[in-house]
């Protein structure tokens, strides 16, 4: 018996694979070209900061704006005429914004809304002197989707303006508004790189959570949560009806999301939220930790 298990054992070989805590060698080529892949989803903080490119983030943040209204007020005013579904009209809004986050958050931040960009303000992430810029690019871009609107469809449904539902007062859609924003900007601040949403997890988040916001509350309060896209469609049609609602609920949510960060995550300009929003934390913290098992090997030293 025991020579059976002597045998057995003998035929138990280790595997000669690669060891996964082993450094894999790469190539300076396929280095440059992740590096160039990054770049493309997560942008350059030196080129976010940089003044001379100004102009770039205020287009994008204009066009982003464009057609994020593009798609909510859209959907709204085809909703309102009975073409499509009103499940139809809120999610395209979220599917929008995933992919506006996915193909341009790394020049602008993807803010979309004004409130947004106070949040990341009072965070300390994102200078004061640039928010005006950034409000007034999104302003213009609701602006020109309802416009075009207007000379598609004319001037009905309000151009798919945000309204409290049939049968709600001003004062519930602005508590629903209140608590629907709170939850949007808490998911922005903890998926952002500091203050640019970008890379897939943030795309993602924010989307499916403007998706679901709507599924649910559209019809109490239309799921504005943005200043900018209710302005668009009241500017354009002309009904400032119940707009402040949609102004100051979206900013006291915004404020409120801003203390629940603080107490969840301590003060904004944290360096590592940059890393950890690019998913790469995890490889940051092996890297850093195989580099400490390295230093105190005493094989290694000498």
């Amino acid at each position: 018996m025991d020579r059976a298990m002597t045998a057995r054992s003998d035929k138990i070989e280790p595997t000669t694979g690669v060891d996964d805590r082993e450094p894999i060698a790469v190539s300076t080529r396929d280095q440059q070209r992740a590096r160039h892949r990054i770049a493309l989803e997560f942008g350059s903080r030196e080129e976010f900061e940089d003044p001379q490119f100004a102009y770039r983030r205020m287009f994008s943040e204009l066009l982003g704006t464009f057609m994020l209204v593009l798609a909510a007020a859209g959907g709204g005013l085809l909703h309102g005429k009975g073409q499509i579904s009103l499940s139809a009209a809120v999610v395209a809004p979220g599917l929008t914004v995933m992919a506006i986050v996915l193909f341009m958050g790394a020049v602008s931040g993807a803010h979309l809304n004004p409130v947004v960009s106070i949040a990341f303000a009072l965070r300390g992430d994102f200078a004061w002197k640039r928010v005006p810029a950034y409000i007034v690019a999104q302003l213009v871009g609701a602006a020109l989707a309802a416009l075009f609107l207007l000379a598609v469809f004319g001037n009905v449904e309000h151009l798919g303006a945000t309204l409290p539902g049939p049968g709600y007062r001003a004062w519930q859609a602005l508590v629903l508004e209140i608590a629907l924003t709170a939850g949007l900007v808490s998911v922005i601040l903890g998926t952002a790189s500091q203050a640019q949403n970008v890379g897939s997890v943030g795309a993602l988040g924010v989307g499916a959570y403007i998706a679901l916001a709507g599924l649910w509350a559209a019809p109490v309060s239309g799921t504005s949560m943005n200043p900018a896209r209710s302005f668009g469609p009241a500017l354009v049609s002309g009904d400032w009806t119940s707009y402040w609602v949609y102004v100051a609920g979206p900013l006291i949510g915004a404020i409120l999301a801003v203390a629940c960060a603080a107490i969840l995550r301590g003060r904004g300009g944290d360096p590592a939220a940059r890393v950890a929003a690019s998913g790469r934390l995890g490889s940051m913290l092996r890297e850093r930790r195989s580099e400490l098992r390295a230093s105190s090997d005493p094989r290694s030293a000498g």
